[in-house]
């Protein structure tokens, strides 16, 4: 069964959160603090992130989870702050939930992360961030399609374009390219989009 970490230090929303997951065939692990954040997350398939937590900061869970895993993380948060979510995505975090979220949304959100993460290559090349690992998984994916802009945005940043501009997603490939060293290329469709080529 998918484990899911939850770090919330709210009893309450932590065990709401554990009902629905449950309910949602999934196997929640629950923990209140940094502390126990950082002792549990390597036994689980994608982390529920606070950012207020005892003991620190949920940005601080996040660096020390980054430096040693790949696993997908999802920061719920109570606050409404643009600067705080997108620093928590630009350490790594690979989505995020403002609460009060319904259940309903949540599960789904966790679903379409864990299919995307499901979907990594074993030989994704060295030093790839969180939203250029999504953009190459999606890439090889679909290799030999030709995959538009559009596409390419909506699949990575799903309803957050507030943090994201048709530039962004050129940088974002231009990065991967320089990183790519023998596994393949992006291949520019003029006026179009990208498409993925195997060496």
């Amino acid at each position: 069964m998918t484990k899911i970490l939850i770090t919330e230090d709210d009893e309450t929303i932590r065990t709401a959160l554990a009902v629905i997951l449950s309910d949602n065939g999934l196997c929640p692990i629950t923990a209140s603090s940094c502390e126990q954040a950082l002792q549990l997350f390597d036994e689980c398939d994608l982390c529920l992130l606070d950012l207020m937590l005892p003991g620190g900061s949920g940005l601080d869970v996040l660096k020390q989870i980054r430096s040693k895993s790949n696993m997908p993380v999802m920061i719920i948060s109570c606050m409404d702050d643009n600067s705080d979510i997108a620093k928590g995505l630009d350490m790594g975090a690979d989505d995020y939930v403002t609460k009060p979220f319904s259940g309903q949304v949540l599960v789904s959100r966790i679903n379409a992360l864990l299919r995307r993460s499901g979907g990594f290559a074993n030989d994704m090349p060295d030093g790839l961030t969180a939203s250029e690992q999504r953009l190459y998984s999606y890439f090889t994916l679909n290799k030999g399609r030709v995959l538009t802009r559009d596409q390419l945005l909506a699949h990575m940043w799903d309803s957050k374009g507030e943090y994201v501009s048709d530039n962004t997603l050129s940088v974002a490939v231009n990065r991967i390219r320089s990183k790519l060293a023998g596994h393949g290329r992006i291949v520019t469709v003029k006026g179009v989009g990208y498409k993925w080529e195997d060496l």
